[in-house]
């Protein structure tokens, strides 16, 4: 059978998502819980991986498994052997056409950063931090370049292994509550370091160093020299995974917005 299932993670503690040797990382802690609880080797595939610092509030995996448990089982029970940083949400019986990363039509992150003159304590590692006052009006403005299908070669990191640069970016909005700015984004996929890469841009436009317009011009350069430099990944959580609803999913904790 194949079960999915809904995980959150504090991305500060681990080595990002992927399996890696001599290295804490959210994968293999998962896939060692989950094997002591099928009593075989299970190994999983996410929806997709995230870096060292990067957070997820519902990264969605699934697995092949011969064993049969109850469902809460694979909840309650990998939480009890799971370290501190990381808990599953929920699991649910798919069938066996679902794929974790396949399925997906869409990504949402989202990317909480502090604006104050002082550094963090409270949420070091938990979120970004940017000393100088940013204009979030003009931060708006140029994030609205951005909307639609386009090449984001100029928020590409190097070491992307995407097949295409071309993504459909559906949403960025961005919020403002007090000292905090959050930045939400959803797209059918994300290149790699795309989302900390733009919040640089707009940080770039925020701070005065550039105006909005510049936003379109380092789009349309598709040179990733032009652009910022990628941003801490302190402040960036993966939100949630859009499926279609004929797979039946829970949304996890977090709900999903009109545009997911």
């Amino acid at each position: 059978m194949r079960i999915a299932l809904g995980v959150e993670y504090d991305g500060s503690r681990y080595h990002g998502w992927q399996s890696q040797p001599d290295m804490a990382n959210v994968q293999d802690a998962l896939q060692d819980a989950l094997s002591k609880i099928a009593c075989e080797r299970i190994s999983i595939i996410a929806a997709g991986r995230t870096d060292t610092g990067v957070h997820a509030l519902e990264q969605v995996v699934h697995f092949e498994t011969a064993t049969v448990r109850q469902l809460t089982a694979w909840v309650r029970g990998c939480n009890a052997l799971l370290p501190t940083g990381i808990a599953v949400l929920w699991a649910y019986e798919v069938s066996d056409e679902f794929h974790a990363r396949f399925s997906a039509w869409s990504r949402s992150y989202q990317y909480v950063l502090f604006n104050r003159p002082t550094r963090l304590a409270v949420h070091a590692g938990k979120a970004g931090w940017f000393h100088a006052p940013l204009d979030v009006a003009a931060m708006r403005e140029a994030a609205q370049y951005l909307l639609g299908e386009h090449d984001f070669s100029a928020f590409r990191a190097s070491q992307c292994q995407a097949k295409s640069p071309i993504k459909t970016l559906a949403k960025l909005d961005i919020h403002q509550q007090g000292e905090t700015i959050i930045f939400d984004l959803t797209a059918n996929a994300f290149l790699h370091h795309m989302v900390r890469n733009i919040v640089g841009c707009l940080v770039y436009v925020g701070k005065g160093k550039y105006p909005p317009v510049w936003m379109k011009q380092v789009l349309e350069s598709r040179e990733r020299k032009l652009a910022a430099p990628t941003f801490a990944p302190d402040g960036l959580y993966l939100r949630h995974i859009g499926y279609d609803a004929k797979w039946g999913l829970p949304q996890g904790t977090m709900p999903s917005s009109e545009n997911d």
